[in-house]
């Protein structure tokens, strides 16, 4: 009693891991209590950043200190000023409206058709026809002009046509404006005297146009205005620089000056955070949250009920004050990958691409860095979560960060070739760049076994440090189960294939079959795959207790799991992989022995759970059909597949696959690749014939 209580006490969780604990079991609590402080002590960071020390004078008072600039900032009073006088020096413009002319000749053109037409009626008198012409005409004019049109013959009312037209065209083409008809009808009147026509044509001609016409130039208010606009924007605006000084000690303040330190944020309008500096940055914040979680909520709601969501927001504010601390020596060494790499390593890339590109907006914000160092951070960020995608050990961690470092030199460099900046500056910079890459790797891989282990986080460098053969576990299974370590890799190559398919982990369902059986390993020699030679042990004994045995090897392994601290994802595997099936041969065996009537299915089971993930049910599936198809004698492909088949239709018709994520589709797809993966295994040999090498050796020497 006082050794298991000593080992109790031994295997009690670290005060950490019972708080993570606490957290999973109240999980809606955990979440909200977390991101309250996850916002307090980002706003903190933010705020205390963004609001800059503040001076409190007004206009007319004579300045305490000399006043400087903190930024870059606009004289907007000197600027508009400039902007005011080009505007003044725009000339108004003017446009032509083309609908006045094409009217003008359209009123003319219907006039001398209808004089046609009214000169066509030979029965009738030229008054007539005149008195006619006016009532029809859509152009009026004075009874006299009516009768002189009536009385031209059609080859001098074409000629006379024909010139107004011409004229029409020389002087509305360039426009006319409101002011100008008076002197342009004087330019028409000048224009028919020189024409050799009678007297009455030109003063019909005359008239014509003088009723018709109309101004066509008007003022282009919006086109006027637009160019005062372009020319406006055109103008420098008239920048006071970073740390020039705006008023010098004992200089009083004018309203230009107060609205210059008003805008650099150095006015202190009353004590503590403005309001709206508070809002603003909480805003920020919460928007931030919003945007990770609507991505969590589509992409990765998993995170939300897990420990990741806790790693998450300590990456986020690690990286932040951590880039604070460092910003002193240069900006170009703020660690912003690591949270690149991390998070890909920890939970996928997609969602480091997205914390990359948020930590760089906000350390834009709070520490107002160049935008050569948050273009740096963005792409060398995005480097890094693609560069660990597929990293296979720890110390390739290192490498991708020196292609960080390299991605950083070249982002560094573009900017200084396109701002022409010193060499000199650029190379320091540069330095600071491959720095940078390095100090993520290490970061990287120094904390990467906290988030493993602390927060039982499984990453793919875990998993594949899990699949090395010289892991105890797998190097005990070879060598004191070697048959079972033999079909437990074949069930890895069924698995990993299958996962890869139907959308599942491959990398965990190749490691979890690797260890799906290590519960054999109590009794290594109670399973047909490791007896080699020797009597089957389970001919002398109860079906019951056989079955006990057999079925007691998940929760022997479980057990083993927890003894090498083996990743829960595996934990579960070990536990789930037979669910809670049948031991077939046994029940028929306790059946067709004495005592049958007794024979209850359910003494005869797994004890379960069934599979919960889509892992654990292909390695169910992988791990009988592996072991199914190795008893067919002389295996070929219609055997393997209806054997495949079946077993994966007795699976589903026993309910085992009812608590998991895979459909019949991906039934279907597991089918065929376990067929084709297991034909590569068990395909048909050449049969070589027997010879006689004397024989051979023979003819040989006949030949020669």
């Amino acid at each position: 009693m006082m050794k298991q209580k000593i080992k109790d006490k031994g295997r009690k969780k670290p005060k950490i891991k019972r708080m993570f604990s606490y957290f999973s079991e109240h999980k809606k609590v955990g979440i909200v209590v977390l991101q309250i402080v996850f916002t307090l002590i980002l706003f903190f960071t933010i705020i205390d950043n963004i609001e800059p020390k503040k001076v409190k004078v007004r206009v007319g008072d004579v300045s305490p200190y000399e006043i400087r600039a903190t930024k870059d900032i606009e004289d907007k009073s000197a600027t508009q000023r400039l902007k005011n006088e080009a505007m003044e020096r725009i000339d108004p413009r003017f446009r032509v409206n083309p609908s006045v002319q094409m009217k003008m000749k359209n009123d003319i053109r219907v006039f001398f058709g209808l004089v046609k037409d009214v000169k066509a009626y030979d029965n009738m008198s030229n008054t007539k026809k005149a008195n006619l012409l006016e009532e029809q005409s859509n152009i009026k004019l004075q009874p006299k002009y009516f009768n002189i049109a009536v009385r031209i013959d059609n080859k001098e009312l074409n000629s006379l046509e024909n010139a107004i037209y011409d004229i029409i065209n020389q002087i509305m083409s360039a426009g006319i404006k409101e002011e100008e008809l008076e002197y342009e009808m004087e330019n028409v009147k000048s224009i028919f005297k020189t024409l050799d026509m009678s007297k009455e044509e030109k003063e019909l001609g005359m008239v014509l146009i003088e009723s018709t016409i109309e101004p066509n130039k008007f003022l282009d208010m919006e086109a006027t205005q637009r160019e005062k606009l372009e020319v406006a924007e055109s103008v420098e605006p008239v920048i006071v620089k970073e740390d020039q000084i705006i008023v010098r000690k004992g200089d009083r303040i004018d309203a230009n000056a107060y609205e210059l330190i008003k805008d650099s944020g150095l006015l202190k309008e009353k004590e503590g955070y403005d309001l709206s500096t508070i809002i603003g940055t909480l805003i920020i914040i919460l928007l931030v949250e919003f945007v990770i979680g609507l991505y969590l909520y589509h992409f990765n709601r998993e995170v939300f009920t897990s420990s990741k969501l806790i790693i998450l927001d300590i990456i986020i504010i690690s990286i932040v004050l951590i880039s604070e601390g460092v910003y002193s020596i240069s900006p170009y060494i703020m660690p912003v990958s690591t949270a690149a790499m991390l998070i890909t390593l920890i939970i996928n890339p997609k969602l480091a691409l997205i914390i990359n590109a948020i930590l760089a907006f906000l350390i834009g914000i709070i520490l107002k860095v160049d935008e050569s160092v948050v273009a740096m951070l963005l792409i060398g960020g995005s480097i890094g979560a693609f560069s660990v995608i597929n990293a296979s050990q720890r110390y390739n961690i290192f490498f991708n960060g020196l292609v960080v470092g390299i991605v950083n030199v070249l982002t560094i460099v573009s900017f200084g070739l396109v701002k022409k900046a010193d060499i000199l500056d650029t190379l320091i910079k540069s330095g600071y760049g491959i720095l940078n890459g390095i100090f993520c790797a290490v970061l990287t891989i120094g904390t990467l076994p906290l988030w493993e282990n602390v927060f039982q986080i499984l990453t793919p460098l875990k998993l594949l440090e899990l699949s090395n053969p010289n892991q105890p576990l797998l190097k005990k299974l070879l060598m004191e189960a070697p048959g079972t370590y033999h079909h437990s890799v074949l069930v890895g190559n069924l698995s990993e294939a299958a996962a890869e398919e139907v959308g599942a982990n491959p990398l965990i369902a190749r490691v979890g079959a690797y260890y799906h059986d290590i519960g054999k390993l109590k009794r290594p020699y109670l399973f047909k795959e490791n007896q080699f030679g020797f009597e089957n042990p389970h001919d002398k004994l109860n079906p019951s207790l056989s079955t006990l045995i057999i079925t007691n090897h998940t929760k022997d392994g479980l057990a083993m799991a927890e003894e090498y601290d083996l990743p829960k994802e595996i934990k579960d595997i070990i536990i789930q992989h037979h669910g809670d099936t049948i031991v077939a041969y046994f029940y028929y065996k306790a059946l067709k022995g004495e005592n049958n009537e007794n024979v209850k299915i359910e003494d005869f089971r797994y004890k379960g759970p069934k599979p919960q993930t889509k892992e654990a049910a292909i390695i169910m599936l992988a791990d009988s059909v592996e072991a199914a198809v190795r008893s067919i004698k002389e295996p070929n492909k219609g055997k393997i597949e209806e054997m495949v088949r079946n077993i994966i239709k007795g699976k589903l018709e026993d309910g085992q696959l009812e608590e998991c994520d895979l459909t019949l589709k991906d039934l279907n797809t597991i089918a065929n690749i376990f067929c084709t993966v297991l034909l590569g295994i068990f395909h048909d040999r050449i049969e070589y014939p027997k010879l006689d090498i004397n024989e051979v050796k023979g003819e040989i020497k006949g030949e020669i």
